[in-house]
């Protein structure tokens, strides 16, 4: 479900794939190919979510804000499974791994990785091109070419199986 929060409703690029049972509500913008997966929630009721081109949201993620900082997504982020965003900012090309919660104020840096169910404590950053994870995160080694090539491939997998589903909801 799409809602308006007073005067704010969500704009969404036409080419942006949606799943089932995800609510988007309030100021929220979502770039083109951007794909938002299966029961996420998505809410811009406090201060704006600004999610860039080829953003894969998976399934189960929550994003919120609080009103000091605006949660932005920059282009070809993935965000994995049963994620928590509040009022952060991931730069372009980072992984948020299934589970993690990234929590006010802290900046994932370009193309960085921040490994499954990790904790990032508010105001941290997490420099680009390097894998941190734990409770709290902290960065254990800089990223390899393998590494972004398999980072560089989920973004393409999901703008694709985006395209797919969004192809069987005409």
């Amino acid at each position: 479900m799409i809602y308006p929060y007073k005067d704010k409703t969500p704009v969404i690029d036409p080419s942006v794939f949606i799943g089932d049972y995800t609510t988007i509500s309030g100021d929220v913008t979502i770039g083109p190919e951007s794909t938002i997966w299966f029961n996420t929630v998505i809410r811009g009721d406090v201060s704006p979510t600004i999610i860039g081109r080829k953003v894969n949201i998976q399934d189960l993620c929550c994003l919120h804000q609080s009103p000091q900082f605006p949660l932005i997504l920059e282009d070809e982020v993935t965000i994995g499974h049963q994620v928590t965003l509040h009022s952060c900012t991931v730069k372009k090309g980072a992984l948020i791994g299934m589970g993690s919660i990234i929590l006010d104020g802290a900046e994932i840096g370009e193309g960085a990785f921040i490994g499954a169910g990790s904790l990032v404590t508010p105001g941290k950053k997490i420099p680009p091109n390097t894998l941190a994870l734990g409770s709290p995160a902290k960065v254990v080694r800089e990223l390899n070419d393998d590494d972004r090539a398999d980072m560089e491939r989920i973004v393409r997998e999901y703008a694709e199986k985006g395209q797919y589903y969004k192809s069987l909801q005409k």
